[in-house]
């Protein structure tokens, strides 16, 4: 008598790929609805960051939730039922990391506050600008380029460690063709959707300031001691890990947005 298969589990690649394509799908569709849900998608991911940040920190439980709370407090008032995102909101933020190193004592859990609600802000700005939907996709996706660029360079070329110690996978090849990737999916926003000049030549340099933000968390887990900064997206590990290279760019790409309109 045969006895019956196991259900055969996706490969690895294979989950990455469903779960990297839901996840694009997930943010197409907020930058698309913006408003309400893209608030709410903005703010429950960085709620989620914070706590895989403090979980970095070696945090306790109930020190973690009181660092998500005073965290949600800004975060809840960039809603655009309420003050939305402004100079008033980034000062929220300021004092909710003040409140966290005071209460708690742990400066390196109080900048979890701004490396978690700075770009999150920045982002709600970008999106609420007139072009808000070419410029939040253009954020986005030239992360992704990156990725994708480096990512193929790296295992094409190799050649030279980027930084062989915080992560060993990194080449400078990658960098190089993080970059060109970046470069072109700017090109082609620019020449299809009217992505300004400003903005266009400004991608590639972007792209190196992801590929530090992807190398500044690698450095967190390794001091931490561990390989992904959490699971909640099984094949990819956790917020944190998806997003530490827009982490970065969102801040500078906001403030290059708001930028006077300059003819070039």
């Amino acid at each position: 008598m045969n006895e019956a298969k196991a259900p055969k589990r996706p490969s690895e690649l294979a989950l990455r790929t469903i779960v990297g394509i839901a996840l694009i799908a997930v943010a197409l569709g907020a930058i698309v609805a913006g408003d309400i849900v893209f608030w709410l998608v903005c703010v429950t991911l960085g709620l989620l960051m914070m706590a895989e940040w403090a979980d970095l920190q070696a945090t306790p439980a109930t020190t973690k939730r009181l660092a998500q709370l005073a965290l949600f407090v800004p975060l809840s008032v960039m809603a655009p039922i309420m003050a939305g995102p402004s100079f008033f909101t980034l000062g929220l933020l300021a004092g909710a990391g003040f409140f966290i190193v005071i209460v708690t004592q742990r400066p390196m859990l109080a900048a979890g506050a701004i490396y978690v609600g700075l770009p999150t802000l920045a982002l709600l700005v970008i999106r609420e600008q007139k072009e808000g939907i070419v410029f939040t996709l253009w954020v986005l996706a030239l992360v992704w380029a990156c990725d994708i660029g480096a990512y193929a360079a790296g295992r094409l070329i190799g050649g030279p460690k980027l930084a062989p110690a915080i992560s060993p996978n990194k080449t400078w090849a990658g960098l190089l063709g993080g970059m060109a990737m970046a470069a072109i999916f700017g090109a082609f926003l620019h020449a299809m959707y009217g992505l300004p000049l400003r903005l266009t030549l400004a991608t590639p340099f972007l792209a190196v300031i992801a590929q530090g933000g992807d190398l500044y968390e690698s450095w967190l887990k390794r001091r931490a001691g561990v390989k992904d900064s959490g699971n909640i997206f099984p094949g990819h590990g956790g917020v944190l890990d998806r997003l530490d290279g827009l982490v970065p760019v969102a801040p500078v790409a906001a403030f290059l947005v708001i930028l006077p309109r300059f003819y070039f």
